[in-house]
């Protein structure tokens, strides 16, 4: 994935924001906000840190889990004809709908990793 920092096991999506000419980095995964701001890498991990301790601190207080939990469902709506087109593929390999949609999208990761 691009523009991703990992900080304690935890991944935060960077971008530079040009009104302040400064980095700002933005955990994602997690429930609530944690974002962080330096000039460089070595600050984005410094101030990244001191956020994420800040967000587990305020998560601790309140009796929350600071980690977002995905059931493994969701809901995609694609027009009709696209659903027939996977459909038939989904068919023609032998596989269900789910697990040619689960097979895509893994191989689509796969590749953006390499």
């Amino acid at each position: 994935m691009k523009n991703l920092l990992e900080i304690d096991g935890v991944k935060a999506f960077i971008e530079f924001d040009p009104d302040i000419e400064l980095f700002r980095g933005e955990f994602i995964g997690l429930n609530g906000s944690a974002d962080f701001y330096a000039e460089d890498i070595a600050g984005l991990k410094k101030e990244g840190k001191v956020s994420l301790d800040v967000f587990y601190a305020m998560c601790s207080e309140k009796g929350i889990e600071p980690k977002k939990h995905y059931s493994g469902r969701f809901n995609v709506r694609i027009p009709s004809q696209l659903h027939e087109k996977i459909v038939m593929h989904a068919q023609s390999e032998h596989k269900s709908l789910n697990q040619w949609i689960e097979d895509t999208l893994k191989q689509n990761l796969q590749q953006e990793t390499a």
